[in-house]
Order: C-alpha cells, then structure tokens, then sequence
C-alpha cells in the first residue's frame, strides 16, 4: 500500500481527517505536509490533525470536529459530559458549541489546546470507564449520564436519563448503582432524585418536559404510551402521556417528529379516531414546557371537564 492508499484507508475510518503523526508514519515528510495544507489539499482542524478534503467540500460535521479534538490531545484523551452524550445519541442537553475532553492528571497540565471550543479537563477515570462509539473514545454510558446528572439542572438532567434509557444505553437496573458511584459527590443529593425520577417510556426530552411540568403542577399522568384500542382489540393510537380514569390524553409536538406534513397528516387521523372513541386530546409543544403553570393548568382544567 502506497502511502496516498495508506492516507485514504485511515481517513476513511477517521471522518476524512489525518493527524500528523499518522501522515509521518506513512512515509510523509513534514514539507510534504505543509505543502498539502498550503495548496489547500488538506486543512487543519485542530492541531496536528487535518481534514483530507480539499476547501469545496461541505463543512465538516459536528462528529468530525470532536474526533478531530480527540485526536489532537493524544491516546489517552476521551469525550466526557455532554460530548459524550452526543455521541451516543442520549438527548436532553442544550445545544453547545463547547466539546467537553479529558486527560488525566499530567497529561491534561501539559496539553496545549489552540480551539476556544474545545474544554479540556483533568479527571481520572477507571480501568473500563472508557469505550469507543464509531471509533472515538468516550466515556461509557452509565458514566457518561453519571457525571452529567451531578452537573445539570433537573430537567435537562432528567432528560438525559429517560433518554439513555430508551435508548437502551443504560438499564434500570443500572441506575441504581449510580448513586454509590456519585456519592460524597457535588450535585449528589440532586441526582438522586433526579435517578427516581426517571422514565425510559419518554420518547423525546420534550415528553420528558411535560411529565415533568405536570408533575410539579400535581397533576402526573398516570402512564406513558398509553394503547387506546377499539372493542375488537384494534389499535386506535398511542399517547404520550394518559390519564387513564379521564379518558384524557395529552401529546408533546415535537418539529422533528411532527413537523413534517405526512406526520401531521397521521397525527389528525389518529387524533380524530381516538376522539371518536371518546378520549380528549391535548397537544403541547416546546414553547409550552418553558411557562410552569401552563400545561398542568390546561391539564387540570381538561380533567376537570372529565369530571362534569
């Protein structure tokens, strides 16, 4: 294998990037590599390592950024916190630019880092505690949840648990051994409410959210993804969130499950055969769960019709 074969075969495995150390051992010299960068062939995306794609292509992606973080800051740095959740998929987080690396000990005080996004941190972690999600070194997902629960208000935080676990990323069964891995922990106390709060039939953070506000206004569903279903057996729709004894049901409107005009064509269809059958629907969307009283208003007021 040539050495351009040999660059296409890493970058291949890598998000198209290459880090210097990788081109060296392929027979680069280091004038070979600075002439690929000046001509454009190659483009830095953090230090000593390079996108192997020239300036027209699309704007690298956001796992490509944090590989390329990753591997600027060498074999033992691994994704934490919210980075690592990315990673995994596990929703529930703000949106941040921020990617979150650690290094243990000397190896974090000697890092240099030149990119303003990338948040290195000195923490050690266990034999174990580190996997790889498409090849990029993380941390394992009941840590990764671990350590964002110590760091994050309740519902982002909640979120992010109902998420791991519908995801089957962590079991419930592994939630309870959280709470002696945090303990003496900053944020502990928190978390562990937050862990007997968790639910892994919320589908969406948003689901989540809305528990969540029902709870606080006292008015908790009493079950999620609740299959109504006609005499015969069939299934007439799921709701997101039930109140079974009230025939009430109450959606959470998502743009991204629900914004395109096929779902929402679904969405009536489904709504009117379930309003047929004699349940009451009502549809929350993100704006929604930022106002505390509204939906546990609208909530309590529907139950209230049930009632009458």
């Amino acid at each position: 294998m040539d050495r351009a074969e040999f660059v296409r075969s890493v970058a291949a495995r890598q998000d198209d990037l290459i880090t210097r150390a990788q081109a060296l051992r392929a027979g680069f010299s280091r004038h070979d590599i600075d002439h690929l960068l000046a001509v454009g062939r190659w483009r830095p995306l953090a230090r000593a390592v390079y996108l192997t794609r020239g300036p027209d292509g699309d704007p690298p992606a956001r796992r490509c950024r944090i590989r390329a973080a990753v591997l600027s800051l060498g074999p033992a740095a691994h994704a934490v916190f919210g980075t690592a959740a990315e990673l995994y998929g596990i929703a529930g987080l703000p949106r941040r630019d921020e990617i979150h690396v650690a290094l243990p000990g000397r190896a974090a005080r000697l890092a240099r880092v030149s990119d303003p996004a990338i948040v290195l941190h000195q923490l050690e972690h266990p034999l174990g505690a580190v996997a790889k999600v498409n090849g990029i070194a993380a941390t394992e997902p009941r840590l990764t949840v671990s350590e964002i629960i110590l760091r994050e208000c309740r519902y982002a935080a909640v979120s992010v648990l109902d998420s791991a676990l519908n995801r089957g990323l962590v079991t419930p069964e592994c939630l309870t051994t959280i709470p002696a891995l945090i303990r003496g922990r900053r944020g502990a106390v928190a978390a562990r409410g937050y862990l007997a709060e968790a639910d892994g039939r919320a589908q969406s953070p948003l689901e989540t959210r809305s528990r969540l506000r029902c709870v606080d206004g006292g008015v908790p569903p009493d079950t999620l993804q609740l299959e109504v279903r006609d005499d015969d057996g069939y299934l007439l729709g799921i709701g997101d969130l039930g109140w079974r004894g009230r025939r009430l049901i109450a959606e959470a409107d998502g743009r991204d499950a629900h914004g395109t005009p096929e779902a929402a064509y679904a969405d009536r269809r489904r709504q009117n055969r379930l309003v047929n059958a004699g349940w009451t629907i009502l549809r929350f969307t993100w704006q929604d769960t930022l106002h505390p009283t509204y939906i546990p208003h609208t909530v309590r007021a529907a139950l209230h019709v049930r009632r009458s």
